[in-house]
């Protein structure tokens, strides 16, 4: 399922195909669920919960066990969240600072309520109107610094659930030129954000990315 989002509200919800016939959009730390692991200790072992095993011992072995592996197939698996978010009417310099704190390229932005409502990238806050040889004095400068961050921002913005298929969100990114997504609840608040860097990464590592089944 995917959500489009701009300072109006809410303004597409659907699938991947309707979301492509609509005109709401134009191109431009991993959280897992703990999972049980195996011990070899079941309640039919022998010396399940008897005296014979010291106090702590299953704590132990749990500890040292290697967790289940499952193939990561939804947005869920690999998204990082919480979700750094700007404010709507943040200044340019204030998204900057953000996005330089927390090491990040971009960020969901976000109104009064916390309902996505944009997008802001590097790519918005210094477009390249702003490296022309006529903006070299210091006040052009502050003044298109204190811009509030939503007048630059990429709205609307579309956003994922946790449920939805890695392979739709990476299509999606292929179509669009998106960095990434914001992860929403059905009203619109964030709760995270997943990257291209997200998709590469779960790719790269451990369980396998399983896209292709």
């Amino acid at each position: 399922m995917f959500y489009v989002y701009s300072p109006i509200g809410q303004v597409f919800s659907g699938t991947l195909e309707q979301l492509r016939k609509t005109q709401s959009l134009t191109p431009a730390a991993k959280v897992r669920a703990a999972t049980a692991v195996a011990t070899g200790l079941d309640e039919d072992s022998p010396g399940y919960g008897s005296a014979g095993t010291p106090p702590g011992a299953q704590q132990a072995l749990q500890a040292y066990a290697p967790p289940t592996r499952k193939p990561l197939t939804l947005v869920g698996d690999v998204m990082q969240r919480p979700s750094h978010v700007v404010r709507a009417e943040a200044s340019v310099r204030e998204a900057w600072q953000i996005l330089k704190d927390n090491g990040i390229g971009q960020a969901p932005v976000v109104d009064a309520q916390g309902v996505l409502v944009g997008l802001v990238t590097r790519a918005e806050l210094l477009p390249p109107q702003w490296l022309a040889p006529t903006v070299d004095d210091a006040t052009t400068w502050q003044t298109m610094l204190s811009q509030p961050v939503g007048q630059v921002m990429w709205s609307p913005v579309p956003s994922a659930h946790v449920d939805t298929d890695l392979r739709r969100v990476a299509s999606l990114l292929l179509e669009t030129g998106l960095p990434g997504l914001p992860v929403t609840e059905n009203a619109g608040q964030v709760i995270g954000f997943v990257s291209r860097s997200d998709l590469l990464r779960a790719l790269a590592t451990d369980p396998p990315l399983d896209l292709w089944s």
